[in-house]
């Protein structure tokens, strides 16, 4: 739809400015306000080094539960830094937490890091389409 304006005063050349509408196309794939504002969280709880560092320890582990005492060495973090970084990851829905004595156990939760995927429509779909950067 165009909207047509007729400027007045003096000096004024145009006598007709013509504004292009927009018509929004129908989206495929789009996610409601709630589901946007749902999977910010899941992706902030992603959004930090230290917590990819230790979901990728915590995958790498082929299915078998990560004391946090196991984590500390590797990620060079104090047991009360991993230990927060844990709680979000569990909390995010990411990690199982199992409490065993003084020491808590965790593992990865089957399909969690594949839901986050699932979330983001046609991401899949275009992975392998797009240009490499410089070529």
């Amino acid at each position: 739809m165009n909207s047509s304006r007729t400027l007045s005063g003096p000096g004024t050349e145009l006598a007709d400015v013509r504004t292009p509408g927009c018509t929004p196309a129908e989206l495929a794939g789009a996610m409601s306000a709630e589901q946007a504002a749902d999977l910010a969280r899941t992706l902030k709880a992603l959004a930090d080094p230290a917590r990819l560092r230790v979901l990728a320890l915590v995958a790498g582990n082929e299915g078998r539960e990560v004391c946090v005492c196991d984590l500390t060495g590797p990620l060079g973090l104090s047991q009360p830094t991993v230990s927060h970084h844990l709680k979000v990851l569990v909390d995010a829905g990411f990690l199982t937490r199992d409490k065993r004595g003084v020491w808590a156990y965790f593992a990865l939760v089957p399909g969690a890091l594949d839901a986050v995927a699932t979330a983001l429509p046609g991401v899949g779909e275009h992975s392998g389409s797009r240009p490499s950067p410089g070529g």
